[in-house]
């Protein structure tokens, strides 16, 4: 890999929380802003295997030229005062600040301070699809699996400052919006810019991959979000590893020890957690010729990173009869839509569900 050259154009700040948003981050830098002065804030979670990813995706965005700047930002009850106070002088600084979920209340608090005159949202998955519909319909920002649900105490406190934050991402005078998305996005905001992410930056530092015979799962955290029984999952995983061959399960960063644990025993696939994302994982391979994944990011994504290559990704539809009785109501159609979306942009095989 080579560092980008240069430290032209304006100042820009972008924080991430996740794997797949840093890795976002660099594609849009790599396709909009080359030679940029870019500074990562990592908003750093507790959870280990997040951490382990993001660890190693900061070390690719610096051997690309960036500054990482590592935030402990959950590290006790004084970490969020430490973090906003250590950052507030950066924050005003910056002539543009990116962001891989405007749903976080730690990046709506920091949006309050920054007069930025550039905003740009990049993917956090398939929530960006639900981010842009709400500002275009001028909605409270909610994330989609809750959606429907009732406001706690912590909403209602915190509600001032999503407020302001909604506002800031709404485009106004001297105050320019991208999103910049894999995502497929038809309700465009007025004076929201879209560029799609062609994951160029990936294709062009890794692959093409080996390919196997087999087929590889993808795994989903539907089960720890509350909104598909795990029971049902199981079910489903172990059917659809018997029909297609199926030998590894790629895990979702977020899907508890317990549950893979079940899976390995009750279905016999090879448990694998990634130390990257899985776009950058596929495109290094060895990777299944077939890959089956239920309604997520990654069949939107994956076929994008694997062009080129006689990767077949399947999508499994969710039976509504899977979802909990603590499901959003917004739950269902918005799976379907993410596997409709997909198959019709892609061409996915859809997986028929398994009752």
């Amino acid at each position: 890999m080579s560092p980008r050259a240069g430290n032209a154009g304006p100042h820009t700040l972008a924080f991430v929380e996740s794997p797949v948003q840093l890795l976002n981050v660099l594609e849009w830098a790599h396709a909009r802003a080359p030679g940029a002065e870019l500074t990562l804030v990592v908003l750093s979670p507790v959870d280990p295997m997040t951490r382990g990813q993001l660890r190693r995706m900061a070390e690719l965005a610096r051997k690309e030229g960036h500054q990482v700047r590592w935030e402990e930002a959950r590290g006790g009850a004084t970490a969020p005062f430490r973090t906003v106070g250590g950052l507030t002088t950066a924050l005003r600084r910056a002539d543009r600040i990116v962001m891989g979920d405007p749903f976080s209340r730690y990046v709506q608090l920091l949006l309050t301070i920054t007069r930025a005159r550039d905003l740009v949202v990049v993917d956090d998955g398939t929530a960006t699809m639900e981010f842009v519909t709400q500002l275009a319909h001028g909605e409270r920002l909610v994330r989609w699996h809750r959606k429907g649900s009732r406001s706690g105490p912590r909403d209602l406190l915190f509600g001032p400052v999503s407020a302001s934050a909604r506002r800031r991402l709404t485009p106004a005078r001297g105050r320019g919006v991208e999103v910049y998305s894999s995502m497929p996005i038809e309700d465009t905001p007025d004076g929201v810019t879209v560029t799609a992410n062609d994951f160029a930056w990936t294709r062009a530092r890794f692959g093409p991959p080996r390919i196997t015979k087999g087929a590889d799962m993808v795994g989903t955290s539907l089960v720890e979000t509350g909104v598909v029984d795990g029971d049902r999952y199981l079910d489903a995983v172990r059917v659809l590893a018997k029909t297609h061959g199926a030998t590894r399960y790629f895990a979702h960063r977020r899907e508890s020890a317990e549950k893979l644990h079940r899976l390995a025993v009750e279905t016999g696939l090879e448990i694998v957690r990634p130390d990257l994302p899985l776009e950058l994982i596929a495109r290094r391979g060895p990777i299944g010729r077939t890959v089956l994944s239920f309604p997520s990011t990654v069949v939107h994504t994956l076929p994008l990173a694997l062009a080129g290559t006689e990767v077949r990704v399947a999508v499994c539809d969710i039976d509504p009869a899977w979802l909990t009785r603590s499901a959003s109501p917004r739950a269902s159609g918005f799976l379907s839509g993410v596997t409709d979306t997909a198959r019709n942009a892609h061409r996915l095989s859809a997986v028929a569900s398994t009752g």
